[in-house]
């Protein structure tokens, strides 16, 4: 059975991932043809992510930060990371392929028949995060590491039934606004990828599919930046969610208890998924 349930969410993840990708580059490559532009970063995130958010409250999910902190919160056990991580950059991975087949004579034809990282006829910005010219390592590192932190902490707001939530069922429209706030807010520097598979993995591929390994160098070597500072931000933000606020919830009354194991099942679970 538990095999069973993992393998199920982790072939979820796979799946949604996908379709988020799908989402975002092809929003990305109709509307916007010019590097880095603020809607083209930002405008298809909160819609790719209300399919990934109820995923999420199917026990899946396909932010390999998101995996982590509940890992290290202890709302999944860690033998699980592993699945729901590689299925995670797996399905980032075939999403860019698949669109890059799509939208292959299309790419051709913009810049001539040349896969270009930079430039005013620079495509590799479709796939993954670039920093604006004026960015520094230390900036970009902080701007990856606060978005992250946010969001992992209204995240565990909204799945905590001990706290004031958001009607039952209506969580993925709340996280898409959350995207919309943060991305709105902290995504003119980098794009706000606050998910290393979002990033890495269509990154990789463009590296394999033509643009070159230059994907990996350019922007002073940023590739790194929406890989571990996610990570770092999720960490900290469960942290402080757990000490300024979770810590603090009184102990239920048993009534309460049992109301919450029949009427509330879906909502104070991402403290005990998978456990």
């Amino acid at each position: 059975m538990v095999k069973f349930l993992l393998l199920s969410s982790s072939s979820s993840s796979f799946i949604f991932i996908i379709i988020i990708i799908i989402i975002i580059i092809t929003f990305c490559s109709q509307l916007c043809p010019h590097p880095k532009g603020f809607l083209c970063t930002n405008s298809p995130w909160p819609a790719a992510n209300i399919p990934n958010h109820l995923l999420f409250l199917a026990g899946g999910h396909i932010n390999p930060a998101v995996s982590f902190a509940m890992c290290l919160f202890g709302r999944m056990k860690w033998f699980k990371f592993p699945f729901y991580v590689g299925a995670q950059f797996l399905g980032a991975f075939v999403g860019a392929a698949t669109l890059f087949g799509v939208y292959y004579d299309g790419l051709m034809a913009f810049a001539g028949g040349k896969l270009l990282i930079v430039g005013e006829n620079a495509t590799a910005h479709i796939f993954a995060t670039y920093p604006a010219p004026y960015l520094s390592l230390t900036n970009a590192f902080a701007d990856q590491v606060v978005a992250t932190m946010f969001l992992l902490m209204v995240v565990f707001a909204i799945f905590d039934s001990r706290n004031l939530g958001v009607p039952r069922g209506l969580e993925p429209i709340a996280i898409g606004l959350l995207i919309i706030v943060i991305a709105s807010s902290l995504g003119l520097n980098s794009g706000c990828a606050m998910n290393p598979a979002r990033d890495l993995s269509p990154r990789l591929f463009t590296a394999l599919a033509g643009w070159g390994f230059e994907v990996f160098t350019a922007g002073n070597n940023f590739w790194w930046i929406p890989v571990v500072g996610p990570m770092v931000g999720a960490a900290i933000g469960g942290l402080i969610y757990v000490l300024v606020i979770e810590i603090h919830h009184p102990d239920p009354e048993p009534d309460f208890e049992t109301e919450q194991s029949e009427d509330k099942l879906d909502k104070y679970e991402l403290k005990q998924l998978d456990k």
